[in-house]
């Protein structure tokens, strides 16, 4: 199971943090559960309305991002599923989207929750979907990492000019 090792994160005084979920369309199935688990966990963390922005695949994950990111969000969790085919277009893909998330964060200082599956078959895009009978639970880890973060961020003083 890829999530062995993973902290417990503990997250704690985050419920007035401006949060944006983009998500992918493909791969219905996958995708709802990825939400769904997003959506319990900012509940969880006493977030109730969160911006939820669907777009067509995982390549337009960075630009939504990064736009999100521009408009004074505190927190963006992005989420896609690409699975791999019989081309190198999974490569491009899962390189492109990664790269540009990683920029989005470092450019902007806002933290970009990293909720991408890469998986070789739906069967494993399934098992990390967080859906009844899956092993893990993608959504809600990338809201809970990306939550961890702004709150880590946050208390960070500024410094004295």
């Amino acid at each position: 199971m890829s999530g062995k090792g993973a902290p417990e994160l503990s997250v704690r005084g985050v419920g007035d943090l401006r949060v944006a979920v983009v998500a992918a369309q493909w791969h219905e199935k996958v995708m709802d559960g990825l939400v769904d688990g997003a959506l319990r966990a900012l509940h969880d963390l006493g977030i109730d309305e969160p911006t939820v922005l669907r777009v067509p695949g995982s390549w337009e994950l960075p630009v939504a991002a990064k736009v999100l990111a521009g408009r004074g969000y505190d927190a963006v969790v992005a989420l896609g599923v690409v699975i791999r085919g019989g081309t190198p277009h999974f490569e491009y893909v899962c390189q492109g989207v990664t790269q540009g998330l990683t920029q989005v964060s470092v450019e902007t200082g806002v933290p970009v929750g990293f909720g991408l599956l890469t998986c070789d078959t739906e069967e494993q895009a399934l098992d990390r979907a967080g859906l009844p009978g899956s092993n893990e639970d993608k959504g809600h880890e990338a809201v809970t990492a990306a939550l961890a973060t702004a709150a880590t961020l946050r208390s960070v003083s500024e410094p004295w000019h």
